[in-house]
């Protein structure tokens, strides 16, 4: 298992990260169709994934209405895992109550939500305090603000953003540069070799800014776990039957999907396992989050860390995945050339 910085910071979090989507849901909602598992369940899994290496864990305080932060809390407690060996990470954003402020990215619900994530998690702080989408009725100021003092009041350690764009994040960087406030040290978003999306703008930002990567859905919900193809349908309970969810470019992954499970034949590995190592190779990326519903399940997201794959590997993948070209990109590749080749030969051969 490597470790790698978050952000700027001197904190080091392993390459996976568990995931907790799957604790704490029931036969009603959403959430049951993700996931239903509970203490003892969820114990296991979080005790395989310390055991295996990873310090990283993720939640949300909307994952089953809660519960999945209670289970997590409760199984750190009663797993005595030492606060200083594991790195939590919760989120703020969605829907918690009936009223008109029990959502969004406002101070009142930044404050009110940490107040009852930390006791859920029976925690006296969180490493990694995000907000888990964009506001569009809050000014990011008054969310940069709301974050800095729980910063300083010592309940959070660091923060970071879900699902924003690249020019929202930029905007709340400088914003925090500008009045000397907390800035996100992380991004967690979706991507994977089947939806390379975020490689158009947030990627060259991340770069910029060294911002890390978080990444959540590596599999696509499931779709790129190798169950499906071309002529293979979903099996009865499958969550993607249930739960449609993140949107996928069927031909393209399908594409990849032939090309994952050549790859893996040849090395004897799980197709599941060479679309987490290929994430692993992306050098924006932070940590990958992955969610076990099974001890087997975990322990295969776990063995993508030994799969180093080849050069040739590599640009095979790239290209049957690769984007089509977009404005402005295809001008940015032409007109950029010439100042390309310049620095090349400045820099000399390698």
């Amino acid at each position: 298992m490597k470790y790698n910085p978050l952000g700027r910071t001197g904190l080091f979090v392993s390459e996976l990260c568990l995931g907790t989507m799957t604790f704490g849901g029931d036969d009603q909602g959403i959430w049951g169709r993700i996931g239903r598992l509970q203490q003892e369940e969820s114990e296991r899994i979080i005790g395989g994934a310390l055991d295996a290496g990873i310090n990283f864990i993720d939640t949300a305080d909307v994952y089953a209405g809660g519960r999945s932060e209670e289970i997590t809390g409760q199984a750190l407690k009663n797993l005595k895992i030492p606060r200083e060996n594991v790195v939590v990470a919760t989120k703020v954003f969605g829907e918690t109550g009936p009223g008109p402020n029990a959502r969004g990215a406002t101070r009142s619900h930044i404050v009110a939500g940490l107040q009852a994530s930390l006791k859920r998690l029976q925690l006296e702080h969180v490493d990694l305090y995000q907000i888990h989408g964009f506001d569009p009725a809050t000014p990011i100021e008054e969310t940069v603000r709301a974050l800095d003092t729980m910063v300083r009041h010592g309940h959070v350690r660091y923060v970071g953003v879900s699902n924003w764009a690249a020019w929202q994040i930029a905007k709340a960087l400088g914003i925090s540069e500008r009045l000397g406030l907390a800035r996100f040290e992380s991004l967690q978003a979706y991507y994977t070799i089947a939806g390379r999306d975020l490689e158009r703008e947030l990627i060259p930002m991340l770069q910029s800014e060294g911002v890390g990567l978080m990444v959540w859905s590596p599999l696509a919900g499931g779709f790129l776990s190798g169950k499906y193809g071309r002529e293979q349908q979903a099996e009865a309970g499958s969550r993607r039957l249930a739960f449609d969810f993140p949107p996928v470019d069927k031909e393209r992954a399908w594409d990849c999907i032939d090309a994952m499970r050549e790859i893996a034949g040849q090395r004897g590995v799980s197709v599941a396992q060479i679309a987490l190592a290929w994430l692993l190779h992306q050098p924006r990326v932070t940590s990958v989050i992955i969610g076990a519903k099974k001890a087997e399940q975990l322990a295969d997201n776990i063995g993508a860390t030994a799969v180093s794959l080849t050069a040739d590997e590599l640009k095979r993948l790239d290209e049957v995945s690769r984007l089509p070209a977009e404005y402005p990109g295809w001008m940015f590749t032409r007109q950029g050339e010439v100042r390309r080749r310049q620095m090349a030969e400045a820099r000399g051969p390698a």
